[in-house]
């Protein structure tokens, strides 16, 4: 609605202001015509202008007083003009009021929003990759805040979105931009800014107002990837890379590639997909064998356990046995997976 609005008072503007000029060119058209170039186009402007602006000067061409035509000219331009130009500064007001004013209580309600939030992911940056990012935890329902210092992309994006993002405008590798954000309560931090540098920065303060937080970044020289890592990254992205990696895989296995997508493809509709199964100290799988489970018969195939060391075990037997903080890799249908998760954790 703000930006709508703020739209429809700069449509008025213009329209008001296209109006205005028209009766200003008419009326010094007009004075100068009756004049029979006896005023200069100057004058016959200044004349108009003084006419419209109710300002008073009298009759400021001379010997208008003998032309009875100039004087019906100046008696138009005040019942027509007068209204003119009250439009045009009725739009001016609205404008300034509904950008301004709106603008303000619409940030003092975005940030109140982002205060209330926990638990939530900051998305730095959005660029084409930022953009994506943006859309697809919006489709799976995941709170997130973008900061971007473009004014006019976060509006697009919020546009996008039908008015529901939450957002800081600024230097995303100023401190005080992350506070304004929420770091300290967030999850998560993306940083796909489009410069490497400000990813690094990013990352260090991000860590540093939040050691808990995971902090994603976006790497675009393949020199910087370890520089992200010592700098507090749990995980860095090199598009370029999977890019590349993404077009062999199409072309030597698309049906692989095709269907990994449709597993791991949030929004599109598919139930069934791959996720991830954390298993805590409490949970009643901690000591049992895989083929102790009810895992199968709840829906879910195991492809593989995430052992709390960080190694994988690959299509895990019968016989693995289960302990806590390992986490299992399932393929699964999204209520199966609901549903196992609880039983995991209950």
């Amino acid at each position: 609605m703000f930006f709508q609005s703020r739209r429809g008072a700069y449509g008025r503007l213009i329209s008001a202001s296209g109006v205005l000029g028209a009766v200003v060119l008419v009326g010094a058209t007009a004075y100068y015509s009756v004049g029979d170039g006896r005023w200069s186009w100057f004058d016959c402007f200044y004349m108009t202008i003084i006419t419209l602006s109710t300002v008073g000067f009298a009759e400021t061409l001379e010997g208008m007083n003998e032309i009875r035509e100039a004087r019906a000219v100046t008696l138009t331009l005040i019942i027509l003009g007068s209204a003119t130009l009250l439009y045009f500064i009725s739009s001016l007001t609205a404008l300034i009021v509904e950008g301004d004013l709106q603008g303000i209580l619409r940030r003092r309600s975005m940030q109140r929003a982002i205060g209330t939030l926990s638990n939530h992911v900051i998305v730095c940056g959005i660029g084409t990759t930022g953009w994506h990012i943006a859309t697809e935890l919006n489709a799976v329902g995941v709170p997130f805040v973008v900061v971007d210092a473009n004014q006019d992309r976060l509006d697009e994006l919020n546009e996008e979105l039908n008015e529901g993002l939450l957002y800081v405008h600024g230097d995303a590798t100023d401190d005080h931009v992350l506070e304004q954000a929420g770091v300290a309560r967030a999850r998560g931090v993306i940083s796909a800014l489009n410069d490497d540098k400000a990813n690094l920065f990013v990352t260090i303060s991000a860590r540093a107002l939040n050691p808990t937080a995971r902090i994603v970044a976006k790497s675009i020289e393949p020199s910087t990837e370890a520089k992200l890592r010592r700098a507090g990254a749990d995980s860095v992205v090199a598009p370029n890379y999977i890019g590349g990696v993404r077009l062999f895989s199409e072309m030597v296995s698309p049906k692989t590639v095709a269907f990994l997508d449709r597993i791991v493809q949030f929004g599109s509709g598919i139930s069934v997909g791959i996720e991830a199964i954390d298993i805590p100290a409490e949970s009643p799988l901690v000591g049992k064998r895989l083929a102790e489970t009810d895992i199968r018969e709840a829906g879910a195939l195991v492809v593989a356990v995430h052992r709390s060391d960080g190694d994988y075990v690959y299509n895990p037997g019968g016989e693995h046995l289960l302990e806590a903080g390992d986490s299992l890799i399932v393929l699964a249908d999204s209520q199966d997976a609901i549903a196992l998760r609880q039983s995991v954790t209950s």
